[in-house]
């Protein structure tokens, strides 16, 4: 039986079909579980990093080395695809992860904005959400740390290939650039998703379920990448 976990995992993989040799930079288990999929199968040429200086390949052995002015120009030329997190969430795609409420007072002190700022406007950014809610899909963030489509301004280098989180995947190839239901997971309505997110989200006709894992696929989630299971204790269905 394949668990909503891998559903997820394999949903967080396909963000990096067909990229080609880019610094693959997945935060938090399951996107890192999904990045070392896809290298391992069908985008072999991601560079990855043991979080610091050297490139490592899926099983994490280091294969060479990555000087901090060569990472800083993948960052800022468009050469690296991050999945970050997200505490909020909103229709266009801004994200925030510093704080909740207004910013001057907030209730909530979060990880403040980090890198996000740059690195929506310079590469493309991705978002993984294990827990989706009314809390995290929200009408409007209420401090824009990763910036969305209506506040990009042409930037060369934005673009938002997908929000996966624990009950679908999620694109913004509407007109608008607004959120659009690309894929629910097995298990899952789409009535689900719509109580679940703060916005009207656009829903096409038919929307598919997220693509199983084939057998090679999961033997090397279950065997190799993550023999211990961790990424059950992330989704837990």
């Amino acid at each position: 039986m394949i668990s909503r976990s891998e559903y997820c995992v394999i949903a967080c993989a396909e963000a990096w079909r067909g990229n080609g040799e880019v610094l693959a930079s997945p935060m938090g288990l399951i996107p890192s579980v999904g990045a070392r999929l896809a290298r391992a199968t069908f985008s072999p040429d991601l560079l990855m990093t043991d979080g610091e200086a050297m490139l490592v390949g899926p099983d994490g052995t280091t294969e060479g080395w990555l000087p901090y002015r060569q990472h800083l120009a993948l960052v800022t030329g468009g050469k690296r695809h991050v999945m970050m997190g997200a505490s909020q969430i909103d229709r266009y795609g801004n994200q925030n992860i510093s704080c909740i409420g207004a910013w001057e007072r907030p209730t909530r002190q979060l990880l403040g904005v980090r890198g996000a700022p740059v690195n929506t406007l310079n590469n493309p950014v991705s978002y993984w959400v294990p827990r989706h809610s009314l809390r995290v899909f929200v009408e409007r963030v209420d401090m824009v740390c990763g910036v969305g489509y209506d506040r990009a301004a042409g930037a060369r280098h934005h673009r938002i290939p997908r929000v996966v989180s624990d009950l679908g995947v999620f694109d913004f190839e509407t007109e608008d650039r607004s959120m659009r239901l690309a894929s629910v997971h097995p298990g899952v309505t789409v009535e689900q998703i719509r109580q679940a997110t703060g916005f009207a989200l656009t829903i096409p006709d038919g929307v598919p379920h997220t693509r199983e894992p084939t057998a090679a696929e999961l033997r090397l989630i279950r065997a190799v990448i993550d023999p211990k299971g961790l990424r059950e204790r992330e989704v837990r269905v």
